[in-house]
């Protein structure tokens, strides 16, 4: 029997259109003639999705008692007593009712096609196992209902149901998704934009992964072995010339040919015709390669195709964009075939594009100086000695004449500068010695001899051949300090690059290490503390095989730096200990930042006291001078009172001696909070146990607030009396500020693991500005009213709430207004509910 094909709808959360759109394929099928059954579907409700379910033959659901609860699910023998050419089975991490055979939906569709029935079912990514703890990282909602990876990647097909953020938000606003007293939560918690978005990248790269898979499954199962780029990662190479500008488009535009696409820029900075780069025009192209949405990189490099190459590689790049030769045909026949030539060769699979441009070939550059002299250029010169010596000898024996011997000297001397010039000393001084023996035997008497028959003849030999090495030696000095001069150059704009990049914003110690590894040129980089903990590490993409050990470099006394792969020259090393100077620089600063973040509270709560001190001496005088104004009153001899008059002025008395009870309470309640003595008794208490005081407390009746507490009771963990306070001081608020004829709303509801009181008002609510303002003491909305107390309020709720292991949140009502979100611990409950998968995390 053949085995039933799989097609499953991924989505990123709830409400993305998974079901709709698996009911929608099953109604074209339906029409094209092919036998569909919805064997089950969970609409949760949704008008949308129920009426796409019309006109589909819909199977009965099996029924199954638990513990006295009547339950529905699939049924899988009816599903497979009716046959069905495809069975739309929605919700595959669905746990499945207790009794119904299987644990999980997942095997009734594994049933179903081993059956020979095609399957079309919907998951949403936070039910994968492989991801199920990284959303839960992102959104704080864990969930128990999860399938193995590999039922998944077996499927045939895989759909991803895309929906933007702000249009999923927007669904859910409208009420398309859950009912209206869920809205609020799950827009504030499960559903903020940054939520989504991470689960959207999820469910969109773990598809990516899967199609990679897929590729490379293809490509071993057809034997195919060469290179496939799926995506392009484009590196160009900077001189720092004007040509720069047109590669880094031409690299941007190759780099968006595929999706995905990345542009990395590198200048190679050494003694090797790069010495002139111009800094304005590489800080102008840097300026573009971020325009461009590519990345910049600086590495040292003794060989600039070399580096380029090893650059390319570790950047795994498919694509490398570089100029043509800027050098002129003459400087190309002194050097060889140039950079290009030389990338091009030890590319490999890497693709290189020569690129050319208004200054190709117009600049005159000297040969290369590498070494003190590079190998090559020692090498031409004893070339062009062997070869130009004869080849002078040969012109010179044609012209020779009696008055011709101080021509022949000054051209062999020509040859022995030219040589020096171009080789140095060594090949210089082997020029010398041999067009001094060449001189002795076919230009001085007596020929064909190497006798020396004049004193002076002997001294002229030798003051030639000290003339050709001091002339040499010269060439070799310059060489060695152009070296010197080129490589402080490059040290110099490395560390500039660095510091640039530090204070561009990048993580200081993090672009130190970076850029040190892509420097030298090693496999990788990692910074770590004396004891053993990591702090940062760069690795190269793909790193070298078989990596030696690390060599260690200590960084001060705080950390070390490990580096593995070539090992560094004595230069390499001068310029490393700069960099771990920075490195420990950067430590202490780190170290010195985590002390002034804890004086920082310090001065904070001397400000506070400050604050205190001011507010007994303004807010504190009023109620105290008008007690005192009542109780003189009463007590002069000299004016008579009616009784009416004398309950007036008692009862001003009470009202301000309350007053300022109910202040220094407030007051004495910050400083316990801000020396962090708060007295909290934690204990299991149900909401209804704190609202329902409070709400007498401030004398609020069913039309003044409106209740949405949950069908199952809940308990939190919380200190009942701290926490009647905390909503008193909230709902006074709310119905300050509450607009006329829409009553604050009070909801209690479950998420995440923690329990969560919404007092929501509709009235003009608060700029986003100023919502952490308002929670610190002392702030008052306006700050015109005295009858609104010191501002002390918000700033208490907050000290209970943080004081119970709680959060207290402002946020914005859909509509206008302000939601005040009191976050509290869950404690356990007595009886947890079964499990059916009606979390927010459903489909």
């Amino acid at each position: 029997m053949t085995r039933g094909r799989l097609r499953v709808f991924l989505g990123a959360a709830p409400g993305v259109g998974k079901t709709y759109t698996m009911l929608e394929e099953g109604r074209r099928l339906r029409g094209e003639g092919r036998d569909v059954v919805v064997a089950v579907v969970e609409t949760h409700g949704r008008r949308a999705t129920e009426a796409m379910a019309d006109g589909l033959e819909v199977l009965p659901r099996r029924t199954v008692n638990h513990r006295g609860v009547h339950l529905t699910d699939l049924d899988l023998e009816g599903v497979l007593a009716r046959r069905p050419e495809i069975a739309l089975v929605d919700e595959l991490a669905h746990t499945n009712a207790p009794g119904t055979g299987h644990e999980k939906r997942w095997q009734d569709v594994e049933a179903l096609l081993d059956a020979g029935i095609d399957v079309m079912s919907t998951i949403n990514v936070q039910h994968i196992e492989s991801l199920n703890d990284v959303v839960e990282r992102i959104t704080g909602v864990p969930h128990r209902e999860t399938i193995p990876d590999e039922v998944l990647r077996r499927a045939d097909q895989v759909e991803v149901v895309d929906l933007a953020p702000e249009a999923l938000r927007g669904r859910l606003s409208s009420g398309c998704i859950y009912p209206s007293g869920r809205i609020d939560a799950a827009l504030s918690n499960y559903f903020r934009v940054g939520n989504l978005t991470a689960l959207r990248e999820l469910a969109l790269l773990w598809l990516a992964d899967e199609v990679d898979s897929a590729l490379q499954r293809y490509r071993a199962e057809q034997g195919i072995d060469d290179k496939w780029e799926a995506r392009e990662r484009v590196v160009v190479a900077l001189t720092g010339g004007p040509e720069g500008r047109t590669l880094l488009r031409r690299g941007a535009r190759i780099a968006s040919r595929s999706a995905g696409g990345q542009l990395l820029a590198v200048h190679v900075t050494n003694q090797d015709g790069l010495r002139d780069a111009d800094p304005a025009e590489l800080a102008a192209q840097r300026a573009l390669v971020q325009k461009l949405g590519g990345t910049y990189h600086e590495v040292v490099g003794d060989q600039t195709s070399k580096a380029l190459v090893d650059f390319a590689k570790g950047a795994n790049a498919s694509q490398l964009v570089i100029g043509v030769s800027r050098r002129s045909r003459l400087a190309a026949l002194f050097t060889g075939p140039g950079i290009g030539a030389t990338v091009i060769r030890e590319s490999g699979e890497i693709d290189v594009h020569m690129v050319t441009h208004a200054a190709a070939g117009r600049r005159f550059a000297l040969p290369h100086a590498g070494g003190a002299l590079s190998w090559r250029r020692r090498a031409l010169g004893a070339l062009v000695a062997l070869v130009g010596g004869p080849l002078l000898t040969l012109l010179l024996t044609l012209l020779q004449s009696e008055e011709s011997i101080t021509g022949d000297v000054l051209s062999y001397q020509l040859l022995v500068i030219v040589v020096a010039l171009i080789g140095g000393i060594w090949p210089a001084l082997f020029a010398a010695v041999l067009s001094g023996l060449t001189l002795d035997f076919f230009f001085i008497d007596p020929v064909r001899t190497l006798t020396i028959g004049e004193p002076a003849h002997f001294t002229a030999l030798i003051l030639y051949i000290v003339n050709a090495v001091l002339v040499s030696y010269v060439v070799d000095q310059a060489a060695r300090r152009t070296r010197a001069a080129s490589r402080a150059a490059a040290e110099s704009e490395l560390l500039a690059t660095i510091a640039g990049g530090v204070l561009r914003g990048q993580d200081t110690l993090q672009a130190l290490v970076t850029r040190t590894r892509e420097a030298f040129g090693l496999d990788t980089v990692q910074l770590r503390l004396a004891d053993g903990t990591l702090l940062s590490k760069a690795t190269s993409l793909p790193p070298s095989p078989g990596q030696a050990d690390p060599v260690t470099v200590p960084v001060g006394e705080r950390a070390v730096l490990e580096l593995v792969g070539r090992p560094l020259a004595a230069a390499d090393r001068r310029l490393l200990a700069v960099i771990t100077t920075q490195l420990d620089t950067a430590l202490e600063y780190r170290d010195l930042s985590r002390a002034a973040s804890k004086i920082g509270p310090l001065a904070e709560a001397d400000r506070v006291r400050t604050a205190l001190l001011a507010a007994v001496g303004h807010d504190l005088r009023r109620p105290l001078t008008a007690a005192t104004t009542a109780v003189t009153s009463l007590r002069s001899a000299n004016i008579t009172f009616s009784p009416r008059e004398q309950g007036a002025l008692l009862e001003t008395a009470e009202q301000s001696l309350g007053t300022l009870s109910n202040l220094v309470t407030d007051l004495l309640d910050v400083s316990r909070i801000q020396a962090g003595v708060l007295g909290v008794v934690l204990e299991s208490v149900r909401p209804e146990d704190v609202i329902l005081p409070a709400l007498e407390e401030l004398d609020l009746g069913p039309g003044d607030i409106e209740l949405d507490f949950p069908a199952e009771p809940q308990l939190l963990l919380a200190d009942a009396v701290l926490l009647q306070r905390v909503l008193v001081n909230l709902l006074s608020n709310a119905i300050r500020y509450a607009s006329h004829g829409e009553p604050p709303v009070l909801s209690v509801s479950d998420f995440g693991g923690r329990t969560e009181l919404r007092i929501i008002d509709s009235g003009p609510g608060i700029p986003d500005n100023r919502k952490d303002q308002v929670l610190m003491p002392f702030q008052r909305l306006g700050d015109t009213d005295n009858d609104t107390g010191l501002g002390l309020g918000m700033a208490l709720s907050k000290g209970f709430v943080e004081g119970m292991g709680g959060r207290l949140s402002l946020e914005d009502t859909p509509g206008g207004g302000l939601t005040s979100v009191v976050s509290l611990p869950r404690a356990p409950q007595p009886h947890e509910a079964l499990h059916t998968g009606n979390s927010v995390g459903a489909a």
